[in-house]
């Protein structure tokens, strides 16, 4: 199980480091930004989550694999940051994997130290999401997570089919799959047929 969420870690820092990248990019921000935009964006869920069941050094302070893989994507996406542009959808696609790839994450971590389900699911949408509201904020726009967008949905949803098939006994390679499977296709679904979330708002406040 361990090298399976290591694996999963891995996948999930490089797909977040290149929508950073990708979304500093068009801000036209220079090399230090570009790279701070890429890490916090690849940590920042994980160092919330960390913080928040009290685990101190957070994860990516002990492992400085995570360091160099952020360093490295971020110079990979810099240098092919033209082929990104032509790639449709592209901040999309690897924000997409990311959440994915974190809500699994962070489910298994909250598994491992017992908590509750409910709170599992949480702590797993938490890691996926945190990193791209920091991105999003230091870049001046209005985070994802807080717009119509199904995003934050797409993670409760992976998480709770997660915690279900562990209690079940599914296998944790097949569960993180299929619970990452279900966070790629809600939102995907959600942005072709452009489902949202209700607004609050009548016509005449918008």
């Amino acid at each position: 199980m361990e090298n399976i969420a290591s694996i999963i870690d891995i996948l999930g820092t490089i797909a977040f480091a290149i929508s950073g990248v990708i979304t500093a990019t068009k801000k036209r921000m220079d090399l230090f930004g570009i790279l701070i935009i890429a890490t916090v964006t690849s940590v920042g869920g994980g160092t919330l989550r960390d913080l928040l069941i009290g685990k101190s050094p957070v994860s990516w302070l002990l492992d400085s694999t995570f360091v160099y893989i952020i360093v490295l994507t971020t110079i990979v996406g810099i240098i092919f940051r033209k082929q990104l542009r032509y790639v449709r959808r592209s901040l999309f696609l690897f924000d997409t994997i990311g959440i994915a790839l974190y809500t699994v994450t962070g489910v298994e971590i909250a598994l491992l130290i017992n908590l509750d389900p409910v709170i599992c699911v949480a702590l797993g949408t938490i890691t996926a999401c945190f990193g791209g509201v920091i991105r999003d904020i230091l870049c001046n726009e209005i985070p994802v997570i807080f717009r119509k967008e199904i995003y934050a949905s797409a993670c409760i949803a992976g998480g709770a089919l997660y915690v279900i098939l562990h209690h079940y006994g599914i296998a944790p390679g097949i569960n993180a799959i299929l619970s990452g499977l279900l966070v790629v296709i809600i939102r995907t679904l959600a942005v072709i047929y452009e489902v949202q979330l209700p607004s609050i708002y009548s016509k005449s406040e918008l």
